[in-house]
């Protein structure tokens, strides 16, 4: 079988105005303290891709505008919503302020498996990666209402942390379209 790809055009992409305008799925990754500009702007063009409501990030994370950002996340910066808090526990105190529940990605003791982990996609949920090397600061791990894990077969026990935040979205939404 051939497969032709989709020109521009057919993708029948929404403008920016557009995309702020529709209706989001109710989630906020949240980046603790993410060195990588790069990381910063993959997931800014992950969370553009998976239509949720927000970026909170948090202490050391960059910010938009910067040019090595932008050009890991191809414009996503504008069409995102995105919130600075200077530490993730500000951040966690205002989500939940709001009636957020909190997930934090992270290996902890009781985590659950994320592909077995039983949710109702309408609650609103902040899902929290952290940095490259320390993963999630202790304190917002210890706050969490959930910690699950992504389960891994090789030596690492680790992954690039915009691929764990691409993995968490598409995990936590399947079946949400």
């Amino acid at each position: 079988m051939r497969h032709r790809k989709l020109s521009m055009p057919e993708l029948n992409r929404v403008d920016i105005d557009t995309f702020r305008q529709q209706a989001k799925h109710p989630v906020v990754l949240m980046l603790d303290n993410v060195r990588s500009l790069q990381n910063v702007g993959a997931m800014f063009r992950t969370a553009d891709a998976f239509g949720i409501e927000s970026l909170a990030l948090c202490g050391i994370t960059g910010c938009p505008p910067h040019r090595e950002l932008h050009n890991a996340a191809l414009g996503a910066e504008d069409s995102v919503a995105w919130h600075y808090f200077a530490s993730a526990e500000e951040a966690l105190t205002h989500f939940r302020a709001q009636g957020y529940k909190i997930l934090v990605l992270e290996q902890c003791e009781g985590s659950v498996l994320l592909h077995q982990v039983a949710r109702n996609i309408t609650e609103k949920w902040v899902l929290v990666v952290g940095n490259e090397v320390e993963g999630v600061t202790q304190s917002v791990a210890s706050a969490a209402d959930l910690c699950v894990e992504i389960p891994q077969c090789g030596t690492k026990h680790s992954l690039n942390v915009a691929t764990a935040a691409g993995i968490l979205l598409w995990e936590w939404l399947r079946g949400a379209w």
